[in-house]
C-alpha cells in the first residue's frame, strides 16, 4: 500500500522560512512533486522532480523555493524561503511510480496523494 506522510507546516511570518518533507513508502516514487491549495481555488501546481533530476518550479516561487529528493529515502523536500502571505495555503504531496519524461505540475499526472501540511504566511 502506497503512503506519502507530509510534514514540516507551520506558522511563520513574512519572509520567513519553512522546510517541507514528504516521504513515501510501499513503492519507490520516480516523480515527486509539491502541490498547494487554498479554499475556494483550485490546487496548484508548487515544484516537481522527476527521475533525472530534472526539476520545475512555478513562476510565483521560483527562487524562492528549492526542491530536492532523496532517493534512498523515497523522500522529497521543500525548502521554502522569503515566505508571503499568499503562499500560505495546505501543501499536498504527489507522486507517481511512472518515469515522467518532464516534471509534471497537473495534478491529473498523478496517482498517489498526501494528506496535506498546512503552511501559514502572517504580515
Amino acid at each position: 500500500q502506497v503512503q506519502l506522510v507530509e510534514s514540516g507546516g507551520g506558522s511563520v511570518q513574512d519572509g520567513g522560512s519553512l522546510r517541507l518533507s514528504c516521504v513515501g513508502s510501499g513503492y519507490y516514487m520516480e516523480t515527486m512533486a509539491w502541490f498547494r491549495q487554498t479554499p475556494g481555488k483550485e490546487r496548484e501546481g508548487v515544484a516537481a522532480i522527476v527521475g533525472s533530476g530534472r526539476i520545475n518550479y512555478a513562476p510565483s516561487v521560483q527562487g524562492r523555493f528549492t526542491l530536492s529528493k532523496d532517493n534512498s529515502k523515497n523522500t522529497l523536500h521543500l525548502e521554502m524561503t522569503s515566505l508571503k502571505p499568499e503562499d500560505s495555503a495546505w501543501y499536498y504531496c504527489a507522486a507517481d511510480r511512472a518515469q515522467f519524461l518532464s516534471p509534471s505540475l497537473n495534478d491529473d499526472d498523478y496517482r498517489y496523494w498526501g494528506q496535506g501540511t498546512r503552511v501559514t504566511v502572517s504580515s
